[in-house]
This record gives C-alpha cells, sequence and structure tokens, in this order.
C-alpha cells in the first residue's frame, strides 16, 4: 500500500497538470470571446496578486496601495504609446518607471511596520489617485487615455482575443516559474524568515530592511507587467485603476487564496474576477456575496481557499487510509 504522502504528492501534480492543459487550450473549447476575456483578465490579475503577494505571504507586510504601482506601470506605457515610441521601448519604459516608484515607495514604507506600514502604502496610493485625477495634461484625468493596437511580437498579431489571451498565457507562466524559483531560493528563504524572527535575523547579521526593500522591487517589477498587460488588454486606463478599492480587490484575491502559496493568488484572482464580471450580471448584490465568501473563507478555511482545501482533501485520504486498518484490527480482535 502507497503511503498517504505519495498519494498527496501526486494528487497535488495531477489536477497541477490538467488546470495547465485545461489553460493552454481553453480558446479551442470555449467559442465565446467574452469568456475568453475574463480567462484573460484572471491570468493579468494573478499575476497582480502573485507579485503582491511576495509582500504580504513571503514578507509579512500588509499593503493597500499596490493598485498604485499598477496603475503607474498602465499610464506611463500609455503615455509613451501616445509619444509615438514603440513597443519595446514602452516595455522598457513602464520598467523603469515602475521600478524607481516602487523603489521610492519602499523607502517610505519601511519606515514603518504593522499598521504603520499599512497606512503609509494607503496614504502613497491616495497621492498617486490624486495626481492621475488632477494632472488632467498628463493623465487626462477622470476621462482617462486610450490607446490603440497592441504588440506584434515576432510578426505574431495580438489582436483577436484568442491571440491577446495566449500571450498572457505565455507571461502567467514565466511569472509561476519565476515565483516557484524565488520562494525555493535562499533569498527566498531570508524573506520568510525577516517575516517569521526578524530580530534574529539581525543577531545573525543579516540586513533585514536591504531584504524587505529588495523583495519591495521584486513586486513591483510583476506588477508593473500586470499593469502593461491591463493597457493593452483594454487599451484605457483612468484613475479608478490606482484607487484604494483595487488595491483593496487585489489584497482580497491573496487573501482569499491563501498567503505564502504559489496556487493561492491565482485562485483568488479567480474568484473576485468571476464574482466581478460573471455572477454580477445575475446578482445585483454580487458585491455582498463576495463578502459572505470571503467571511465563509475565514471562518472555515483561515489560512485561505488552496491550502484549505488541502487540508480538507488530506484528511479525507488519511480517513480512507486509516478505515480498512481500523477494519483489519477489529476482525484480528
Amino acid at each position: 500500500m502507497r503511503s498517504p504522502g505519495l498519494v498527496l504528492g501526486e494528487m497535488k501534480r495531477i489536477p497541477l497538470l490538467v488546470a495547465l492543459i485545461v489553460l493552454a487550450t481553453l480558446p479551442f473549447w470555449v467559442g465565446n470571446s467574452y469568456y475568453i476575456a475574463i480567462a484573460t483578465q484572471i491570468l493579468i490579475y494573478a499575476i497582480l496578486a502573485l507579485g503582491l503577494n511576495v509582500l504580504v505571504g513571503y514578507a509579512g507586510l500588509v499593503t493597500l496601495g499596490h493598485a498604485a504601482l499598477f496603475g503607474i506601470a498602465a499610464y506611463t506605457g500609455a503615455v509613451l504609446i501616445k509619444d509615438g515610441q514603440g513597443h519595446l521601448i514602452v516595455a522598457v519604459g513602464v520598467g523603469v518607471v515602475t521600478l524607481a516608484v516602487t523603489a521610492i515607495f519602499a523607502v517610505l514604507a519601511l519606515r514603518g511596520t504593522g499598521l504603520g506600514f499599512v497606512m503609509i502604502t494607503v496614504a502613497l496610493g491616495q497621492i498617486v489617485w490624486g495626481i492621475a485625477y488632477r494632472w488632467i495634461s498628463l493623465t487626462n484625468g477622470d476621462n482617462g487615455v486610450s490607446i490603440n493596437g497592441r504588440p506584434a511580437p515576432f510578426g505574431l498579431s495580438l489582436a483577436s482575443p484568442s491571440a491577446f489571451y495566449w500571450a498572457c498565457f505565455v507571461v502567467f507562466l514565466i511569472t509561476v516559474a519565476t515565483m516557484a524559483i524565488f520562494v525555493a531560493s535562499p533569498f527566498g528563504a531570508a524573506l520568510r524568515a525577516t517575516r517569521d524572527q526578524p530580530r534574529r535575523m539581525t543577531a545573525l547579521g543579516y540586513n533585514v530592511w536591504l531584504t524587505r526593500f529588495l523583495a519591495f522591487l521584486f513586486s513591483g517589477l510583476w506588477s508593473a507587467v500586470a499593469g502593461l498587460l491591463y493597457l493593452y488588454y483594454n487599451q484605457f486606463v483612468s484613475p479608478q485603476t490606482v484607487a484604494l478599492s483595487a488595491s483593496a480587490e487585489a489584497l482580497l484575491m491573496v487573501i482569499a487564496g491563501g498567503t505564502g502559496t504559489l496556487l493561492g493568488p491565482i485562485a483568488g484572482a479567480a474568484l473576485v474576477i468571476i464574482m466581478k464580471d460573471i455572477a454580477s450580471a445575475y446578482i445585483e448584490r454580487w458585491n455582498f456575496v463576495l463578502g459572505a465568501i470571503f467571511v465563509l473563507i475565514v471562518v472555515f478555511m483561515p489560512e485561505g481557499l488552496v491550502p484549505g482545501c488541502v487540508r480538507f482533501w488530506r484528511r479525507a485520504v488519511m480517513s480512507r487510509d486509516a478505515r480498512p486498518q481500523a477494519l483489519e484490527r477489529k476482525a484480528r480482535r
């Protein structure tokens, strides 16, 4: 008889493989372009949530200003495209500008811890929202900035919903692979240690502030990637993109799915986007339903949706394996 640990390991790999196959072939069996667009949104916000999870899950730094970095990337891309720059220069410019702003955010926010860190990120996010709303000559205020066209890497047009979905899927796979390498790396271990035992890490000679600063930059980089994809997807960006509610939604994705996990933010992004874009068409009070789901997750799965499901599945497997053994012991008696 195989051990429960081996069975669980196989059960983790099989759903992941099935999920990848489903995602890779989705445009073939989903004929409706609307649902392809929904799947594209899920991938984009999953990238954002994975980046945010670096701070919330692995560094233990809860932020409510991450939509500002996401929106800055989108605004930078829109301004550069309107200025007539090529898509390669746009991508480089978005990365440079977003990382520069992320560094400023990190220097200011890391002056506080706990609630102080949260409030600083809220304030920084609101400053960015105010700039986006009031700097009309650059951001066009509440009317937003529109662009035309998407890039054509290697001569492949991304104009159709299916083509753009596959492009986002490739970036999504790169993001997940990068996150997996990051989590398994010595730096990832050091970052988790600064979350759990910051004083002990300082005593051991580690620079806790620098470790968190670099994690902030790494998180901001993926926010820039998600922001640029968001711009190309919508071909429009407005102050609503950098609003406090957008940061709260991103944080909800991470917490609901499971902080400090790879699959948790992805599941959380899927949950929020499905409720926001699909369930809202049938349920007028979809915000209430989403809130109720979140409360149920917190009550019954406080560790998050993915770790909670794994815990329940592990109990079911162990209970199934233990039942024949109990019957055998009873028969021997």
